[in-house]
């Protein structure tokens, strides 16, 4: 195994021919433990208008990551997905397919952290600050941020493990509610999100609209596919998921998750078709065991896999 298992790319690390690896075996090559030649997943990549260099350096990142383990078979090197590899894959999917199927439901309580750490543990700050975000919360000021969610015990365990004493963790819906629901738009960059929705329909509506699911070329389908599902990964690490009663009028993500499982849905069986024939140039018998999901049976799929017993 190439290394320890860690966690799948993320937006901000530039890293999509990695995502869009990640991707393909997770949408056709999900729970198999076949080996499948490095060729094909450099033939695979290329589909996506990415070279054969960076094609090969991202099977490597990803293999250094641990989440592919290789063999070899003469001198031809081949990679697959290892336990750790597919529990990891199994969580990631598992929120993909539940974000924004539903706002959550909301008991009218605020999580408020405050804490204070000295000037020079500049260091430890920004930890804590981004550990806040990825959680979802946003700050009402300085050093005191705000959620929803009912997440404190997360936070007192990001605090302990990064050694700030100095956090203080509330929850109660009579937190300065007023200030707060006030401060939501602002502080939760509610604007900048819908933007981004607003931009991802715009970048696909077009593409999907001039495509007939019924007469679609399987290298087209695999393409709109999982580019439009790669993209969609990056929103559930930006979206705060705010309930219903928090959202603005108009909020675009629910027309942008419907698009989003109407193409997964309808190109499903041609898009696994190219991903068939790439394999086939390498391997026909391993060709022969790429499956694919529609949206619902997917998030079944994911439902009834092992998870990973951590990030």
């Amino acid at each position: 195994m190439a290394g320890s298992v860690r966690a799948l790319p993320r937006a901000q690390q530039g890293a999509q021919p990695q995502r869009l690896l990640t991707t393909l075996l997770g949408d056709y090559w999900f729970q198999r433990s076949e080996h499948l030649p490095s060729g094909a997943l450099v033939t695979l990549l290329e589909e996506f208008e990415i070279t054969a260099p960076s094609a090969r350096a991202a099977v490597r990142r990803v293999a250094d990551r641990g989440l592919l383990t290789t063999s070899r078979q003469g001198r031809v090197v081949a990679y697959g997905l290892p336990p750790g590899g597919q529990e990891v894959l199994v969580t990631h999917m598992r929120r993909l397919f539940a974000f924004g199927a539903s706002a959550p439901e909301w008991d009218g309580k605020w999580t408020m952290v405050a804490f204070s750490v000295p000037e020079g543990d500049r260091d430890a700050r920004r930890a804590l600050r981004d550990g806040l975000r990825r959680h979802h919360f946003a700050p009402l000021f300085d050093a005191v941020w705000v959620s929803p969610h009912d997440r404190g015990s997360e936070i007192l365990a990001l605090a302990d493990g990064l050694g700030i004493d100095s956090v203080t963790v509330l929850r109660g819906d009579e937190l300065s509610r007023a200030t707060i629901e006030g401060a939501v738009p602002g502080s939760f960059e509610l604007d900048t999100l819908a933007d981004r929705y607003r931009a991802f329909i715009a970048r696909y509506r077009p593409r999907w609209q001039a495509m007939d699911p019924s007469t679609a070329s399987p290298a087209q389908a695999l393409r709109l596919r999982t580019e439009i599902v790669t993209e969609w990964r990056v929103f559930p690490g930006l979206d705060p998921d705010l309930p219903a009663e928090l959202l603005p009028t108009g909020w675009p993500r629910d027309e942008a998750r419907a698009m989003v499982v109407d193409v997964y849905n309808s190109l499903g069986a041609r898009a696994e078709l190219r991903f068939r024939e790439m394999v086939a140039r390498f391997d026909p018998e391993l060709a022969a065991l790429a499956g694919h999901h529609g949206f619902a049976e997917s998030a079944v799929a994911v439902q009834q896999a092992p998870v990973a017993a951590g990030p």
